[in-house]
């Protein structure tokens, strides 16, 4: 695309979501209806959730980090326990591991899919089997992409490794046909206004296991269990509940997922055919569906973080929002008061400093992204 220097600004945001008439009608007649809590639309999101990813039971909740802590708490992860999650991640995935007193080991990524790397996933397993300790792995679908399911499943067999599926960014994607977040004995999805369906805030946990289902729906409730009274407890639990306006909201957008998911796929493919500057994410043959997150790329090789937080402040002087996406979860300040440090996940900690969330959203116009490549063009030109 050539450079044109007269175009008119634009404000293009990162993300926007895909609210219907009929989205905001429903969230009205809950409004109305007067039961904003523990109703039948939850109810209703649930098995649509359910549903579509092909499991038995769903279990809606406040947030996609609630769901992966429910998870945990179902099946006795704690300070005894090691959780094993990629850093290149959203910070959630270990801090739910963090939340039980667990210890976290961190993995390095592929440099193609900006997955786990399933190479030094079984290093740092075969050395973790050593110490004889119950091992969790905190498996993420990282930007919609599943993770190479077959290679993964085989190592953790191996080492005796309790698989949860992190897939709060893919809902919808499949590798080989198969559903991502069911390939663990739980999986979560999360619905920010960023990721494919939004209920405004909240989650899901996803599994076929009926303790799991019963324990998180029990502790979602401040620990309520089956069939007891409103004052009655059996768990130490949380108040992870979701409204019933969530619900609604996320009930009416499931109606349409398979468009949101085509909408979102053509978006991506028309920046795949006009981005020429930079790296564009890659898609493995094992993806038999891919469901978009965000749409990152990766600046020239070399880039560092400081050139390519300039290409970002020129962008957003330009009226293009972007993001970092992901600063490294074991160099944030939590994770380095345990030990952490540069250097010891080499391929996370140079990917992170040339990486841009560029705006990508279900109804993202070809004008949009035309003038978004523009300035990315002029942002590097200039600058690089």
């Amino acid at each position: 695309m050539s450079q044109q220097t007269d175009v008119p600004k634009l404000d293009i945001p990162l993300s926007s979501p895909q609210i219907s008439q009929e989205d905001i009608d429903i969230v009205v007649e809950i409004l109305r209806s007067g039961r904003l809590s523990i109703g039948t639309y939850t109810e209703r999101f649930e098995d649509s959730v359910a549903s579509f990813v092909g499991t038995k039971y769903a279990v809606a909740v406040s947030s996609g980090t609630a769901a992966l802590h429910l998870i945990l708490k179902s099946i006795n992860f704690s300070k005894d326990s090691i959780l094993v999650v990629p850093s290149f991640t959203f910070v959630a995935s270990a801090n739910v591991g963090m939340f039980e007193g667990g210890r976290i080991e961190f993995v390095d990524i592929e440099p193609e899919t900006l997955n786990m790397d399933p190479v030094h996933l079984e290093y740092v397993l075969e050395k973790l089997s050593k110490e004889n300790k119950k091992m969790f792995l905190m498996a993420v679908d990282v930007f919609g992409h599943p993770l190479d399911w077959d290679r993964v499943l085989s190592i953790c067999d191996k080492y005796n490794v309790t698989i949860v599926e992190d897939s709060c960014e893919a809902l919808g994607s499949e590798y080989k046909g198969k559903k991502v977040g069911t390939f663990g004995v739980a999986g979560a999805y999360g619905f920010y206004p960023n990721k494919q369906i939004t209920t405004g805030e909240g989650g899901i946990l996803v599994t076929n296991d009926e303790h799991i289902y019963k324990v998180s729906r029990a502790l979602r409730n401040q620990g309520r269990g089956e069939g007891q009274g409103w004052l009655a407890h059996d768990y130490v639990g949380y108040n992870y509940r979701i409204d019933e306006m969530s619900s609604g909201l996320g009930w009416s957008q499931m109606k349409r997922i398979d468009a949101i998911i085509q909408a979102r796929s053509e978006v991506a493919n028309r920046y795949n055919a006009m981005l020429k500057c930079v790296e564009t994410p890659i898609v493995k043959d094992y993806v038999s569906k891919m469901s978009w997150f965000i749409y990152v790329v990766r600046l020239p090789k070399g880039t560092k973080k400081e050139s390519r937080n300039r290409v970002m402040e020129y962008l957003e002087n330009n009226g293009v929002h972007v993001r970092n996406y992901f600063e490294p979860v074991h160099l944030q300040k939590p994770y380095r008061e345990i030990g952490w440090k540069e250097g010891m996940l080499p391929i996370t900690e140079e990917v992170a400093e040339r990486t841009i969330a560029l705006p990508f959203f279900t109804d993202m116009t070809r004008e949009q992204q035309e003038y978004v490549v523009n300035k990315v063009e002029e942002a590097i030109n200039k600058l690089l």
